[in-house]
């Protein structure tokens, strides 16, 4: 690993975050694996510092195992915190004694994105590569970067500094349709008690340490029409393109409506569409055989007030006419918070920054029991999901910065 350019001090804790970091990349948690593995390992870290941890699993549609883990350390004496190890299952209550909307909650993914066609240095995208001030490897961007730097911060602040508890958040399936989160929600005691509380909830997806207020939701739906194989040149197939046919047709005259008619459109995100995005496969590659089946997609991005169920209905009416399968995918709600509110205008002062929106989603459309939510963390989300994706080490500099002065505010009254 390359030396640091930062100042002795500053470097210290970088080179220790690009350690973990380094670890955590290593891990190949591409969604349609385990994650089991690294919460075992975030779990080990975590309880070095004190906290405790509930490592939940379930299984999902695949038959794979997955794990959401929530940890948390309430403020007490650094003697007294318990070193025995993680533990799994219901956590201890925190204190009834804190506030409401007391503390600090993180939230992260641990899934990460296929890496087929990966080109950055080192040609493995899950052996991390330091070059040129930068963090190349699958996930050091979204979002095992802002993992590694959260826990570096708060090996920084000792439970004893503490008023208030510190929650660590790591979900599974969040790149395939927000899965981890809704088991979590629906599941875990742990995060009943951390709803309780009211913590100010980090979401720290990729924004640049720049805050964001608010972000559109996804959903979307597929469509698939079977037919029958036979030579082509019988009669003896049904092609299945043919029923799938007008609900293309469909799909491309909603998509302009979505673009030109801006009762579709909130220009307080860029762009201020519903980014009605679609495809289409038969999956043939050979012309003498009718298409027996045929798929298509659709995928859209809801804003606060436009949900576009109405341009879905017209889809699913027309999929039942055309004897077409119409199957809706989950996905997550819009967020909205307002940008006046204390806590972003607080979190504004402190990063400098201006309260802004984005486009994508996150686990904050489905943490909706949270009333102060806000999307912050290090990374620059045009590298998310390339085939070279990296994060800087300044970054992961100022991210430590940045979140101890934000974990600080909150949970230890300066």
């Amino acid at each position: 690993m390359t030396s640091s350019p930062f100042q002795p001090a500053r470097s210290a804790a970088v080179g220790q975050c690009c350690e973990l970091l380094d670890s955590l990349i290593r891990y190949p948690t591409i969604s349609h694996t385990s994650n089991v593995d690294i919460h075992g390992h975030i779990a080990d870290v975590l309880s070095e510092l004190g906290f405790r941890v509930e490592n939940s699993t379930y299984i999902d549609a695949q038959g794979v195992t997955k794990s959401n883990l929530v940890a948390v350390r309430p403020p007490v004496p650094a003697s007294t915190t318990d070193a025995a190890g993680p533990s799994h299952g219901s956590l201890p209550p925190v204190d009834s004694s804190f506030p409401t909307e007391s503390g600090f909650a993180y939230f992260c993914h641990t899934d990460v994105v296929p890496a087929d066609g990966w080109d950055g240095p080192g040609g493995d995208p899950f052996t991390p590569v330091i070059t040129d001030g930068q963090m190349y490897g699958r996930g050091t961007c979204d979002m095992k970067g802002s993992l590694a730097v959260m826990i570096q911060t708060l090996r920084g602040i000792a439970a004893d500094e503490q008023r208030a508890p510190i929650w660590v958040v790591c979900t599974a399936d969040e790149e395939v349709g927000f899965q981890g989160a809704q088991q979590l929600v629906q599941h875990s005691g742990a995060y009943r008690q951390l709803v309780e509380a009211q913590p100010l909830a980090v979401i720290g997806e990729p924004t640049g340490l720049a805050v964001y207020h608010a972000h559109k939701g996804i959903t979307g739906f597929t469509l698939t029409s079977q037919g029958r194989a036979g030579h082509s040149s019988t009669r003896d197939g049904i092609n299945a393109n043919i029923a799938m046919v007008p609900l293309l047709d469909k799909l491309l005259e909603i998509y302009h409506r979505t673009e030109s008619d801006t009762r579709y459109q909130n220009d307080q995100f860029d762009p201020p569409t519903l980014s009605w995005n679609f495809g289409v496969s038969d999956s043939m590659n050979v012309v003498n055989i009718t298409p027996p089946r045929c798929k298509a997609w659709c995928s859209l991005r809801p804003m606060p007030g436009i949900d576009g169920e109405d341009l879905i209905d017209e889809v699913r009416t027309l999929a039942e006419a055309q004897g077409v399968q119409f199957t809706r995918h989950p996905g997550c709600t819009p967020f909205w918070c307002e940008a006046d509110q204390p806590h972003i205008r607080q979190l504004a002062s402190i990063t400098g920054t201006q309260p802004a929106t984005v486009c994508y989603g996150t686990d904050g459309g489905v943490l909706t029991e949270l009333r102060s939510r806000v999307v912050l963390g290090p990374g620059d989300i045009a590298q998310a999901h390339t085939s070279d994706e990296s994060i800087s080490i300044r970054q992961i500099a100022d991210g430590i910065e940045r979140f101890n002065q934000i974990v600080r505010h909150w949970t230890c009254g300066r």
